[in-house]
């Protein structure tokens, strides 16, 4: 990559943000970080006293972290006792740094693996659960809950060991915390063992706001509310620093809604996961500030939310909750207050539908309304229309529709950095099973394939140059020379079939224009391919299952797909692919390749 594409990638990153990331890490190397001064003690239990709030009626606790610990929303592990908070459960006997300042453990230790799965614990998902079973009544989950958090204080203390590490992280805790406290009627008088616990998370994320801001992405928004849900709390309490901390997060969730919420919803990680964590972070701050009597939020902020929400319904699928795996997908599920699965995206966004756009997003009952029971949130019954064919162009998406028939086409319009070369990408799905589908994420720190694979173009359903990324790679979570959308035509409809289209041409000169027709029974995708590459591999990643090549068409006996060109074709096989809908889960799932020369037109019909 030439030295000019590095300084036009730094530069999109914005000089602003690349001076508040400098800045934090030459502060800490240099040992003059304010943060590096912070000490506090161990905070001692108990934590939280009998439930002064019952649980509401139709309220359902959650079952989860009651024999098994569950990771990343799907992993198991057997449980005696609290978890070891500094293990890597994926790796036994792996542990992360414990009696080691954060500031001095690396950020990828091989020696620890993934960091994620130390961190995964101490995020308190099960302090969610337990504080929930305790509200309907189990007195010994109480117990329990109050056991836990006094072994996780005295393993942790404070800024000492790897859960110390990230911002984000602490933030996470400081929301669990504050929801547990809302199940469980203690706002008003919380014990001392659970203000000392906040007031030392607050003091541990207030000095690195720069950082998390410099980032353009969830870290900002997390920060941002774990500072104003807990600054507003200990202000309450009588706190003198408390009031800084929630003005500081009330600006900065007020800043990041504008800057990282495009006006049509798209939020700045191109990411239906980090969307959610997104959303579910304004709705435990607008619950926290309704509940608290605190003044409204910005009509900005209200309209960037309800333009949010809208954003992830639309990538939800009704009956399922089910959802494209597009960008990146860390495992992260916050404010989790249901036992449904993992990737159904339907409780976050009946929660924030009510909350930004008071209509419900679902007008039938189900399992996507516990969240409204447990927080007290109401509505009058109103339910949005349902969702239709509509062009997310600030973000570079179409979603087109047809009856049941979904189909997905992403286009680059990277304001911020793209963590995957996914131009052009098509998902499909036909009444809930997602038939062409997208790679996920599997892990941060993974070998050298598979970080290489995951986010790069042979894992997405679109067209691969001369094998190589549509992008060139300049880290674990950076490509440079950023793509621009060319020749864009918004949806359309025109005798029953709905239609769209987008392109791009990249560094190198290649250029993919690629244009979807969507009908009752049937798709047709058309790529038209040109420029500077002497071959192009069409990559179709189809659902698992039985599928036969004969000639040009791939069949499961349900859906057949047919490829034609209009040039000799060198190679047309079904491979073996990977995906991942769950983080640290790889499964294998059939994949169509048709290699050709260039220039070349492909047409690939889907009979449904």
């Amino acid at each position: 990559m030439s030295r000019l594409d590095r300084i036009a990638t730094l530069a999109a990153l914005g000089p602003a943000n690349i001076a508040r990331v400098a800045t934090y890490r030459l502060g800490l190397r240099a040992g003059l970080h304010p943060v590096l001064k912070l000490k506090a003690d161990v905070p001692s239990g108990p934590f939280f006293d009998m439930p002064r709030r019952r649980a509401p009626e139709c309220a359902v606790a959650r079952e989860s972290w009651r024999k098994t610990a569950l990771y990343f929303g799907f992993h198991e592990f057997a449980l005696d006792g609290p978890p070891d908070w500094h293990a890597n459960p994926f790796r036994p006997g792996v542990k992360a740094h414990s009696e080691r300042h954060w500031s001095r453990i690396p950020d990828f230790d091989p020696a620890v693996g993934d960091i994620k799965t130390v961190w995964e614990a101490s995020r308190l998902d099960w302090l969610i659960a337990m504080a929930q079973r305790a509200a309907a009544g189990d007195a010994g989950e109480l117990d329990r809950l109050n056991a836990w958090l006094a072994d996780w204080a005295s393993a942790n203390p404070p800024y000492e060991g790897a859960n110390w590490k990230c911002g984000q992280e602490a933030s996470i805790r400081v929301m669990h915390l504050a929801l547990a406290a809302l199940i469980l009627g203690q706002v008003e008088r919380p014990l001392a063992g659970l203000v000392t616990m906040l007031r030392l998370h607050l003091a541990r994320i207030a000095p690195t706001m720069g950082y998390a801001i410099g980032q353009q992405n969830n870290h900002g928004t997390s920060e941002a509310a774990a500072l104003f849900i807990g600054g507003s709390w200990l202000e309450r309490l009588g706190d003198v620093r408390a009031a800084q901390w929630a003005a500081t997060g009330r600006r900065w969730l007020e800043d990041r809604a504008r800057q990282l919420i495009e006006p049509d919803g798209t939020f700045s990680q191109y990411s239906v996961v980090y969307h959610r964590v997104m959303l579910d972070t304004y709705c435990l701050a607008e619950v926290w500030r309704r509940q608290a009597g605190l003044p409204d939020f910005s009509r900005t902020l209200v309209e960037r939310l309800a333009a949010a929400t809208e954003w992830l319904r639309q990538m939800t699928e009704s009956a399922t909750g089910g959802a494209p795996n597009l960008g990146a997908n860390d495992g992260a599920r916050l404010i989790a207050l249901t036992d449904t699965d993992y990737r159904d995206f339907r409780p976050s966004v009946q929660l924030a539908s009510v909350l930004f756009s008071r209509a419900r997003a679902w007008q039938e009952e189900g399992a996507w309304d516990q969240p409204l029971i447990w927080l007290g949130t109401e509505t009058d019954g109103r339910a949005l229309p349902e969702p239709g064919s509509i062009s997310f162009d600030d973000g570079g998406l179409h979603v087109l529709r047809k009856g049941a028939t979904v189909a997905y086409l992403r286009y680059p319009r990277f304001r911020f950095r793209p963590s995957q070369a996914d131009a052009l990408h098509l998902d499909l799905w036909v009444g809930g099973d997602n038939l062409l589908r997208d790679a996920g994420t599997y892990s941060y720190n993974a070998s050298d394939e598979d970080t290489a694979y995951f986010p790069g173009t042979a894992a997405h359903n679109t067209v691969a140059f001369d094998g190589r990324d549509q992008m060139p790679r300049l880290g674990r979570f950076l490509f440079g020379s950023w793509l621009k959308a060319r020749d864009v035509a918004r949806i359309s409809e025109d005798a029953g079939i709905v239609s769209a289209s987008a392109g791009y041409r990249d560094r190198w000169g290649a250029s993919h224009h690629r244009t979807v027709w969507l009908a009752d029974a049937s798709l047709v995708c058309r790529d038209r391919l040109e420029g500077s590459a002497e071959r192009a591999v069409l990559r179709w990643r189809l659902m698992p299952g039985d599928w036969n090549l004969e000639g040009m068409a791939v069949t499961n006996g349900r859906f057949t797909l047919t490829v034609s060109s209009d040039q000799p074709v060198r190679r047309i096989e079904l491979s073996e692919g990977f995906e991942s809908e769950h983080y640290l889960q790889k499964t294998p799932l059939p994949v169509l390749e048709v290699e050709t020369t260039v220039p070349a037109v492909l047409k690939t019909r889907i009979a449904f």
